[in-house]
């Protein structure tokens, strides 16, 4: 409807500024041509709103213009108050922010729609944590949150499940993803996409360099990719070997479609978890996954220059079909 599009137009006016004409068709998918008659229409009701032609025109309010939400339906009021993971608002600090804005929107609220509002915020609960779920460890997202909001990139210092010992990761953020009462850091690690636990996270440090994000992708995109590539996954065993430096590119190409990680420490500057702690030079470590135990058989390929470190069947496996070949050639 034309009177909701001007609404919309209106509101992002005043949270946005000047905002160019092509944007906001893309944002409402009409035209440019709807857009300059809809600015038309608010103009001659009184809205002082004006646009300028040009590389840095757009579209923009009258400074110091300010309007109330009383364009809000019905619906949309009832659902500004169904609120999604409320402790995701205290683990951002938000908690007392949002409560405020609440009262703000209820006041600014037509007043034929506020009990529609009191009620679906007093009868409607979104708990996003599972049960049984057991206590987590305190997370804090304070350092991550700099680096997000602030466009930096960061160090981690993190540990992999499973994991003693933690690596070392620089990393350009996209933003921050609570999943049932989990938070994770979304990622780019050498322009790929990369998913880290919060309470895994040992220690942050917001660098200096600004974040590298890959050219028109956002949050949303990069949580898709990593969402379904967890979802999607086939149940396999998961292998953990290490491979010599030197065999390390050729491993990365014949084994990709096993790969579940990239493999650290080969060169990029990052700092420890380069699969040196196992005390030996020039070695590093990478996790796979196979559909079977005897597809790990493949790994006889790189003869001496791979050893596999775990799950002991894994190892068992690769050690008889060795053991088969050197007894063919006896």
């Amino acid at each position: 409807m034309k009177s909701d599009r001007l609404l919309s137009i209106l509101l992002l006016l005043q949270a946005r500024g000047r905002v160019p004409a092509h944007e906001l068709a893309a944002r409402l998918e009409v035209s440019v041509r709807t857009i300059y008659r809809d600015v038309e229409a608010l103009s001659a009701s009184g809205v002082p709103v004006y646009a300028e032609r040009g590389r840095y025109g757009g579209i923009e309010l009258l400074a110091g213009f300010r309007t109330d939400v009383t364009g809000l339906t019905a619906d949309e009021s009832r659902a500004l108050f169904v609120l999604a993971a409320q402790g995701a608002h205290a683990a951002l600090g938000l908690d007392s922010a949002l409560g405020s804005a609440l009262r703000k929107v209820m006041a600014a609220l037509p007043a034929p729609h506020r009990p529609a509002a009191e009620v679906t915020a007093r009868r409607v609960l979104v708990d996003a944590t599972r049960w049984k779920g057991g206590p987590r460890p305190a997370v804090d997202l304070d350092v991550l949150q700099d680096a997000v909001f602030t466009d930096r990139r960061l160090r981690l210092r993190y540990r992999h499940s499973g994991e003693r010992a933690t690596r070392t990761y620089t990393v350009d953020p996209y933003g921050l993803v609570a999943k049932a009462g989990v938070w994770y850091l979304v990622a780019d690690r050498r322009g790929l996409p990369r998913l880290f636990r919060a309470d895994r996270v040992r220690s942050a440090t917001v660098l200096d360099d600004p974040v590298r994000r890959r050219t028109g992708v956002e949050l949303a995109d990069v949580w898709e990719v990593l969402r379904r590539r967890v979802e999607e996954r086939p149940a396999g065993v998961d292998v953990t070997v290490r491979v010599r430096r030197d065999r390390l590119d050729l491993f990365r190409r014949l084994m990709t479609p096993y790969l579940t990680e990239l493999p650290d420490g080969d060169g990029d500057g990052d700092g420890g978890g380069d699969g040196e702690g196992d005390g030996k030079r020039g070695w590093v470590t990478v996790r796979l996954v196979f559909g079977a135990v005897a597809e790990a058989r493949h790994l006889l390929m790189f003869s001496d220059r791979v050893e596999v470190l775990e799950p002991p069947e894994v190892r068992a496996e690769v050690a008889a079909a060795a053991a088969a070949v050197t007894d063919l050639y006896r």
